[in-house]
């Protein structure tokens, strides 16, 4: 079946953008509200596919929808879960049948909630699709079998299984592997009987997604002790409470327009927070280290002044914004390297190699490492078809790159934004840009 494509058509972005919410936030916010008995406001989410699948997850575990605001785009949750008081109180199971958690193509989702399994008093099934699929587990399955739980998959791929109780006590894992793992536990094990550790023996990797955790957790009454990104220190018996969560704008979508800007286009992005925990706000200070200007006025976001010299990118704690990166340091001159990056190899893509295939389709001079790259500095872009690798990244990444190419643009798989971004071809076109093709892209 031949994928569908969308045609670009290049022009110069104008205009002002209102940043959707965090996808890295809403997930943390609808899971700790939905492991409180008291009633909760998640306020500024929109559906896209992953944070749609976490909802319905969390379903599967007691949480209830009271009520559902639609303004604008936006959508704000009124939840709660009754179920968790009685796991609280007597131990009783949230999940009470042999039950299996669609994660669909959301790692968050699956990365987060497989800890859950101790909620169910039967075998608990996570499927997904997709990469998803054969994203590595191996961290966690680790940890099960350290505490004796049993489990059961196909060569460490999905579905996977799980029966048992979580224990609390001693946690050990390498923190250079996925925070999601981390983040996980953090969620579940505040609310076991003992207290709990969670150790990390390398270096913490995406500590900002760590720390956000810990700070969302805390918005709900839940403390979590950090002791130099080293060790954490839980507290067992404790208690999510009800509260009203607005999930903040997010950086990592907030980089494909701070990237357009960069490059020759002029928009102004609304709705982001200057002091913010996202590790993705380090798009921030690798712009001001390119030669351009970051301008605020108050939640507003602009690119000022822009002279663009390349430069190296560690992307240890950034990683979600190495695609549209790379299209920025190929229009910087000279040669930049991207460093520290060899985890998007696991992502929704091999994200190296597809940055790296399709940006040179389009006139670009990246060349591929095994734990990064090296981006050799271009004048512009050509038109040429390309594709987004099924990677809702890939292909925002692509369309930025698109604004600056001499010719048409063809993108196939551009539906892949529906993952975390399903209004960007609207925003797109809103600014000024060109879509052509016989397409539902207007109706994501």
């Amino acid at each position: 079946m031949e994928k569908k494509s969308i045609v670009i058509n290049p022009r110069k972005l104008s205009g002002a953008v209102n940043i959707p919410p965090s996808k890295s936030l809403s997930h943390r916010g609808i899971m700790c509200a939905g492991l409180s008995k008291t009633v909760s406001v998640v306020d500024n989410l929109i559906y896209s596919d992953d944070i749609s699948t976490t909802i319905q997850a969390m379903k599967q575990f007691g949480m209830e929808v009271l009520k559902e605001e639609k303004i604008g785009e936006r959508y704000k949750l009124t939840l709660q879960n009754k179920k968790i008081e009685d796991f609280e109180e007597s131990g009783t199971k949230m999940v009470q049948m042999k039950t299996a958690i669609n994660c669909s193509e959301s790692g968050t989702t699956i990365r987060f909630m497989m800890p859950f399994f101790t909620f169910s008093d039967e075998p608990l099934t996570f499927k997904g699709r997709g990469r998803l699929v054969e994203r590595p587990y191996e961290t966690f399955y680790k940890i099960l079998r350290e505490k004796g739980v049993a489990y059961e998959t196909t060569n460490g791929l999905l579905p996977v299984t799980i029966k048992g109780e979580l224990p609390s006590g001693e946690f050990k894992m390498a923190g250079n592997v996925s925070s999601q793992f981390i983040s996980g536990l953090m969620l579940v094990l505040p609310l076991l009987k003992g207290d709990s550790t969670i150790e990390l023996t390398t270096p913490l990797e995406s500590k900002g997604y760590v720390d956000m955790t810990v700070d969302t957790s805390e918005k709900f009454g839940v403390e979590i002790e950090n002791r130099a990104h080293e060790t954490y220190l839980i507290k067992g018996g404790q208690t999510y409470k009800g509260t009203h969560y607005t999930v903040e704008g997010d950086y990592s979508q907030a980089a494909f327009w701070l990237v357009a800007s960069c490059i020759g286009n002029d928009v102004l992005l609304r709705g982001m927070q200057p002091k913010s925990l996202q590790g993705d706000q380090e798009i921030l200070q690798i712009i001001e280290a390119l030669g351009a200007e970051i301008v605020w006025n108050q939640d507003e976001l602009a690119v000022g002044r822009q002279s663009l010299d390349g430069i190296v990118v560690d992307a240890s704690q950034c990683p979600d914004i190495v695609p549209v990166l790379t299209v920025l340091l190929s229009l910087a001159r000279g040669t930049s390297e991207i460093i520290n990056a060899g985890r998007l190899r696991i992502k929704e893509s091999d994200r190296l190699n597809a940055i790296c295939t399709e940006l040179n389709k389009m006139g670009g001079n990246v060349e591929e490492k095994p734990e990064g790259l090296v981006i050799h500095g271009v004048q512009g872009f050509k038109g040429a078809k390309v594709d987004s690798w099924n990677d809702h990244r890939i292909a925002m990444a692509l369309a930025i790159a698109a604004s600056r190419a001499d010719g048409d643009v063809e993108i196939t798989g551009y539906e892949s934004v529906r993952k975390s971004y399903p209004m960007f071809w609207k925003d797109y076109e809103m600014l000024g840009g060109q879509i052509h093709g016989e397409s539902d892209w207007k109706n994501f």
